[in-house]
């Protein structure tokens, strides 16, 4: 390690002279030319900044990336930002005003953060993308996410199982669908993935959308908003579900619009021996929908262990950082409007009363005490 500073040390000395004639440049920076030219990084600042604290998934990803780069030797400045977009770009402006070498960031809206990216490529300082692609600029210089199509088509197929399609059963099924926030890249590969079941099975009338709502504009929930899904589910029971006809199932791409939407069918007269829920799906593993599983009310989730994904980017940081190319396994799906950003995606898991136990508790993501 010793040796490895010096290293840097002379590394930097050597360097001077060429980087003094070149100047400053406004293209894209190159996350490992610019490492090199840093002389090493060891202890450097990582400026981190996710979306909400608001979301018990949010929590751990920031504490586990934290955890991991400190674990490294790196400094890192931990940013929450509420949801606000004017919060989140001022937290970058700050991360990079106080001298981080690298940023990291879960956006709130792709494309609202490009004048800071921009900043941040002036300043030769690499740009990580985490869980959520930043669009339209060309500065994102890599992503680790999870597989956001498969996601999607998971939902689907857990739906089609909780209502006994795959069993044979023809239906026809009433269902609603939801969709993630239209600001959030990821939930248009949710959804995408999971039309691309469900499609057929509307076409061919297993499958019934009752409300008529069908298009992901229509379905789209802003900011993942529980209290708006919720708000939007008893609309839907109000105005659709009268008399004797009963919503079977709900697409739900994340477990926080999944315990609002259950409230609104609770409040509607489900969850009894004469009423049962209808199957309603999720995603993040989030403890009280866990808990909900467990207890017969929500079918399933989808669980993204952002344990892993927090890794996998702490080695992208880290390889950034010593000059080297970082391992991807994408490099042709995830187009920001600008650039085709290199990609790692990790699988995610369907998770429901069946496994949750070899899922859940097999991997050490919650304890049985925390489950009951």
């Amino acid at each position: 390690m010793r040796l490895g500073r010096i290293g840097g040390v002379l590394s930097v000395i050597a360097l001077a002279a060429t980087l003094t004639a070149c100047g400053s440049s406004t293209k894209t920076v190159d996350a490992e030319a610019s490492a090199q030219a840093s002389g090493g990084n060891a202890g450097a600042l990582i400026g981190v900044t996710m979306p909400t604290k608001s979301s018990e998934r949010w929590i751990h990803d920031g504490d586990n990336v934290k955890k991991q780069l400190e674990q490294l030797g790196y400094k890192v400045d931990l940013q929450y930002a509420e949801n606000d977009i004017p919060t989140q770009a001022n937290q970058i402006e700050n991360q990079i005003t106080k001298g981080a070498k690298l940023l990291i960031v879960a956006s709130i809206d792709g494309t609202a953060i490009t004048s800071q990216l921009q900043q941040a490529a002036d300043n030769k300082i690499p740009v990580i993308a985490y869980d959520r692609l930043i669009r339209n600029s060309p500065n994102v210089d890599y992503y680790a996410t999870f597989d956001n199509f498969k996601v999607g088509v998971q939902q689907a197929t857990s739906l089609l199982k909780g209502l006994g399609v795959e069993d044979g059963k023809k239906g026809p099924f009433n269902v609603e669908l939801f969709g993630g926030s239209p600001d959030d890249n990821n939930a248009t590969f949710f959804w995408n993935g999971a039309m691309s079941v469900l499609q057929p099975k509307i076409d061919d009338g297993t499958l019934v959308i009752k409300s008529g709502q069908t298009d992901f504009k229509t379905a789209a929930i802003l900011r993942w908003d529980p209290a708006t899904a919720q708000k939007r589910m008893e609309d839907i029971l109000t105005k659709t579900y009268t008399g004797d006809t009963k919503v079977d199932g709900v697409l739900s791409p994340y477990d926080g619009l999944s315990i609002g939407i259950l409230s609104a069918l609770k409040s509607s007269g489900y969850g009894t021996s004469g009423q049962p829920y209808p199957v309603v799906t999720g995603q993040d593993a989030e403890l009280a929908s866990v808990k909900s599983i467990i207890a017969g009310e929500q079918y399933s989730t989808i669980f993204k262990d952002t344990r892993k994904l927090a890794e996998q980017t702490v080695k992208m940081a880290d390889a950034v950082l010593k000059g080297t190319k970082p391992e991807v396994n994408n490099t042709k799906d995830y187009d920001n409007g600008n650039k085709v950003v290199p990609s790692y995606l990790l699988d995610p898991v369907i998770v429901d009363k069946s496994n949750y136990q070899d899922v859940i508790l097999g991997s050490g993501y919650y304890t049985e005490d925390q489950l009951k």
